[in-house]
């Protein structure tokens, strides 16, 4: 597996990522979430020009004959994402917008390969926390997030950024379902148990 920039060539393959994980939560009786568009190619291509779009290459079957090869693919074939993460400063600290896996790919540490990365970048650049919105009640949203050590923010506790994105969220019709902020510290150690949902998608 490797983490590398998304390249423009890729981001509607990040919009089918999106879309594919979106079908776990129409099992909660969620079809809207399910249903949502993936943010579009305009708006990837922001987070790529920043350099804050990231993508996560399984490529557990590459030989050296074949570097960067996917499984089963043809010689020569390139690696395709199965999983990406984009991000954007918010509040001294590094915001994550959207983190999605393919199910196909699930159960491998992508997602959680992803974060791993943001934290290192985050770090890297001065800011001092991972912070992401999510449904509280989904159960590879917050209780997942939890257990891999993101605290949530109570109301009192959010500071202006993410108020603004919890507005944004609540004009989107978002708060049907209970949603919170969870903040996570990063620091210069390597953040290798960081992690996320290994499918569906946070919204």
């Amino acid at each position: 597996m490797r983490i590398r920039r998304a390249t423009a060539a890729e981001l509607p393959v990040l919009q089918g990522i999106e879309r594919a994980a979106g079908a776990p939560f129409r099992d909660l009786g969620m079809g809207e979430i399910a249903d949502d568009e993936p943010p579009g190619l305009e708006l990837l291509e922001e987070f790529r020009r920043a350099g804050r779009a990231w993508v996560a290459v399984d490529e557990p079957d590459a030989s050296p004959a074949q570097p960067g090869a996917s499984p089963g693919a043809p010689p020569g074939a390139p690696a395709i994402p199965c999983a990406y993460l984009i991000a954007e400063p918010v509040d001294a600290a590094l915001h994550i917008e959207q983190v999605s896996v393919h199910p196909d790919h699930a159960g491998r540490g992508l997602g959680r390969a992803l974060l791993a990365y943001a934290a290192d970048r985050a770090y890297e650049e001065g800011l001092t926390a991972l912070t992401l919105t999510t449904f509280a009640e989904v159960p590879w949203n917050a209780p997942y997030y939890a257990r891999l050590g993101f605290t949530t923010l109570e109301e009192a506790e959010l500071p202006p950024g993410l108020r603004k994105i919890r507005a944004q969220e609540a004009e989107h019709g978002l708060d049907r379902w209970p949603r919170v902020c969870m903040r996570r510290a990063v620091s210069g150690r390597r953040a290798g148990s960081a992690g996320c949902r290994d499918s569906g998608q946070d919204r």
